[in-house]
């Protein structure tokens, strides 16, 4: 999820909204405008789906992030500053271009959103409060799968990840508002009853998605414009940590990040309405970029869902003009990894 100035945050906080920041199975044909081959100047124009959401006369703006489909194609996404009352989970129909309330309530700030593989219902990242709530696959049955403290220190649980087995891996951006590494990677047990933090000195940690292969976690660390690469020991632990990529994102920052079924890494971009696509190694294969003629009024493309088992890509995106999604053609089949978080 993208993050917010820090004095926009602490406008939020106090109001209980802390600082954040990110279908069917069909595929499309080429977006109108892709450049053919790859490379770092390569440009995948994203078109235009739908308008969402306006901003909030409440909080003064609109956030969207962690788009995911469920199993009947219609794709979920959450609104980050949305007042109570208002819609806080979205479920879209993205071949109707229509959408409507899936869950709200007067507490929540939630960031992200993914299903689990292991009782398929829904869980949300609330950043504000450090809790991580579940919700049955129709918006109904809220819980409280997680609360407290991890090791002495409350989270601030932005986006997350299930391993095969439904345990969840959370990127904790504490230390984000204070500007100092604090953030941790923490794994929390499927049943919700152990927590452990796996990395820590991380600078305010945002996306976080295993490898296509599960041997690793690919971590973003927005204040630091960095990808790390977490690899993973046979216990779910870490076996070693590596800086992996340096992203040249000018004054953009880096928010939540994506993995396709060929390994490519779709980061998204806090300060740009921009996805840069690596490859596993490193190398740059292209940019995603809104038309020009929309991009005024809009700050950040948060986060990306790749429609599973096909290549169109749902891009959340936002700023004073609204919350928006645009869809693309990735590179690559869509999976688990690029379905929410």
């Amino acid at each position: 999820m993208r993050r917010l100035p820090i004095r926009t945050l602490t406008g939020l906080t106090a109001i209980g909204l802390l600082t954040l920041t990110g279908c069917g199975t069909d595929t499309a044909g080429p977006a109108a405008g892709t450049a053919a081959g790859t490379g770092p100047g390569r440009t995948l124009h994203a078109e235009k789906v739908m308008r969402l959401t306006e901003p909030h006369e409440e909080t003064g703006m609109t956030l969207l992030e962690g788009p995911t489909f469920d199993e009947d194609g219609d794709l979920l996404v959450v609104d980050v500053t949305a007042p109570a009352g208002e819609p806080k989970v979205l479920r879209v129909d993205v071949r109707r271009k229509t959408s409507r309330q899936a869950h709200t309530d007067d507490r929540g700030t939630y960031t992200s959103a993914q299903f689990s593989p292991y009782d398929g219902r829904v869980y949300l990242t609330d950043f504000s409060h450090g809790d991580i709530v579940s919700l049955a696959p129709d918006g109904s049955d809220p819980r409280t799968f997680f609360s407290g403290e991890v090791e002495g220190a409350r989270m601030n649980p932005d986006d997350l990840a299930f391993d095969r087995e439904g345990n969840l891996y959370v990127s904790d951006s504490r230390g984000m508002s204070e500007g100092e590494p604090k953030g941790r990677v923490v794994r929390i047990d499927r049943t919700g009853e152990k927590a452990t933090v796996l990395a820590a000195g991380l600078a305010a940690p945002n996306g976080i998605s295993f490898d296509e292969r599960y041997r690793g976690l690919w971590i973003s660390e927005l204040t630091e414009n960095r990808i790390s690469y977490l690899l993973l020991d046979d216990e779910g632990g870490v076996a070693s940590r590596q800086t992996a990529v340096r992203v040249d994102g000018g004054i953009a920052q880096t928010d939540s990040i994506a993995v396709d079924a060929d390994g490519n890494l779709y980061q998204a971009l806090h300060g740009r309405p921009a996805m840069a696509v690596y490859d596993r190694h490193g190398e740059r294969l292209a940019t995603v970029e809104v038309p020009a003629r929309d991009a005024d009024g809009l700050e950040s493309a948060t986060n990306v869902a790749i429609t599973p088992g096909g290549t169109r890509a749902y891009l959340t995106v936002s700023g004073p003009a609204g919350g928006y999604l645009y869809a693309f053609d990735a590179l690559a089949r869509g999976t688990r990894q690029s379905n929410g978080g």
